[in-house]
């Protein structure tokens, strides 16, 4: 019998050592960017954080240059954008479209896209073309529909009851009291 399958010379089970970071090269970040851009769809500055943290733990296990590093994460970032592998106007105008499509209010979309660092001006361009295509009103009654609010609740009976709270949670998704009373008043569809 093997005496390598006895089970005599394995290793007892415990929690596992993290995975030793690589060593920052030009081509590594490349290969990394490339790699997160094939998974996601990411702004400059979403890519240039994942990129970041690479780098830093790297340069922490493996010591280094951390200018040198951002030089090429900025070259790398820069011939991403001229080739057009990362571009934030599309970004901007696809997650615009789709969160306005999910029924999120104005107010929601263009927060989510500060955070994922897209620029201002950008973001309000964005966030009208996507409201000229659905209005605030429609939005809010698609997201009262998937929240099964106001006149979308399966018992009719505690509509009435339930009418503050389903105000209030119209209100947390970035609606204006105006257009929350109006579709949680509305008649069922």
């Amino acid at each position: 019998m093997d005496e390598s399958r006895d089970g005599e010379d394995r290793k007892p089970a415990g929690p596992r050592t993290p995975k030793r970071p690589r060593k920052v090269t030009p081509k590594y970040l490349e290969n990394a960017a490339l790699h997160y851009l094939k998974r996601y769809a990411a702004t400059r500055s979403q890519l240039q954080r994942v990129l970041m943290r690479r780098v830093d733990k790297s340069l922490k296990f493996h010591g280094g240059d951390r200018a040198e590093a951002l030089k090429w994460m900025d070259e790398l970032v820069a011939k991403l954008v001229r080739n057009g592998l990362l571009n934030d106007e599309a970004y901007a105008r696809m997650k615009a479209t789709s969160l306005r499509a999910s029924g999120r209010s104005t107010r929601m979309i263009a927060q989510k896209l500060r955070m994922k660092g897209v620029p201002a001006e950008l973001v309000a361009r964005k966030v009208a073309d996507a409201s000229s295509e659905v209005s605030d009103e429609e939005a809010a009654r698609i997201w009262a529909r998937k929240k099964r609010l106001g006149p979308f609740r399966k018992n009719a009976q505690t509509r009435e009851e339930n009418r503050q709270r389903d105000l209030a949670a119209l209100a947390r998704a970035g609606f204006s009291f105006g257009i929350a009373k109006k579709v949680i008043d509305s008649e069922p569809t």
